[in-house]
């Protein structure tokens, strides 16, 4: 236990450190600007994904400049375009061949530059970012194509949203016995258990009422999404703290950067897309 006395929050900050009014406020702008993209036309919802990875891609150079790593980013921005419109229009080898071309680009484009170790070095970073951010996302453009693309989109998001909800609420009330105290010493396993149980619930209505399907998938679902979005949450705070940086950035009042929104649903794309896909017939 620390000797030094607790220092009281200040007005509208809460025991997790942000601004809960503000971060509250553009929580719901950001989810009424997501519902109406996907429910008006199914494309905006895809420049809207383009977007959001075209500005973490941003702050992750950013954040990775401060230790002299220089990634390629205008590679990298022409393959967001590249990788999540491919997924969208032709499916999953599309995906694949669109990531491929990506990473061609990005150790040309820096082979150019020089070469020799440093080279190397950053179009390692460039891989890495090209297949954490695109690569991932992309999966979230495979749920979209689908027939009921925006109601899998949503129930995607909605888990997202359980887990990070869940987790914040029961940690800030009850959270005691931090769950990784080396990388992010405010995660507590009663805020995981939370995820756990909203996730599932969110899980199991979505898929009754969305697609009438069996609750055991939705409950799947849930611990699922909980567990890789915390495994992603995790990988992000050790980045972050690998580069001394307490967010990726300042874009989003009360939430960081963008790239602190979206570490976990990055990592959750890919799993409930696969999920969805292996048993549609149970979703169908």
């Amino acid at each position: 236990m620390s000797s030094h006395p607790a220092v009281a929050p200040a007005p509208g900050t809460s025991r997790a450190g942000r601004d809960l009014p503000v971060a509250v406020a553009v929580g719901v702008a950001l989810l009424i600007a997501v519902a109406a993209s996907l429910f008006l036309r199914k494309e905006l919802f895809g420049v809207v994904a383009v977007v959001a990875v075209g500005a973490g891609l941003w702050e992750l150079a950013n954040a990775f400049a401060r230790r002299g790593v220089g990634i390629p980013v205008a590679p990298l921005i022409v393959g967001d375009v590249g990788i999540l419109v491919s997924a969208y229009v032709a499916g999953m080898e599309a995906l694949f061949v669109a990531f491929v071309l990506t990473v061609g680009g990005i150790v040309v484009w820096r082979v150019l530059d020089g070469s020799g170790p440093r080279a190397v070095r950053d179009a390692t970073a460039g891989v890495f970012a090209a297949a954490y951010l695109p690569l991932m996302a992309g999966f979230v453009m495979l749920l979209l194509a689908e027939e009921d693309g925006a109601l899998r989109v949503a129930l995607f998001i909605l888990l997202c949203v359980a887990n990070d909800t869940g987790g914040y609420v029961v940690g800030v009330l009850i959270g005691r016995h931090p769950l990784a105290p080396s990388v992010s010493p405010k995660k507590t396993w009663e805020g995981l258990l939370g995820s756990v149980v909203l996730a599932c619930v969110i899980g199991v209505l979505g898929i009754h009422f969305m697609f009438d399907g069996d609750p055991a998938l939705g409950a799947l679902l849930g611990v699922a999404t909980v567990a890789v979005a915390t495994l992603g949450d995790l990988g992000e705070s050790m980045i972050k703290r690998d580069l001394e940086l307490k967010d990726m950035g300042t874009l989003l009042p009360g939430h960081g950067g963008v790239l602190d929104r979206i570490d976990s649903m990055l990592l959750a794309a890919p799993v409930v897309f696969l999920l969805l896909h292996t048993l549609q017939p149970v979703v169908s």
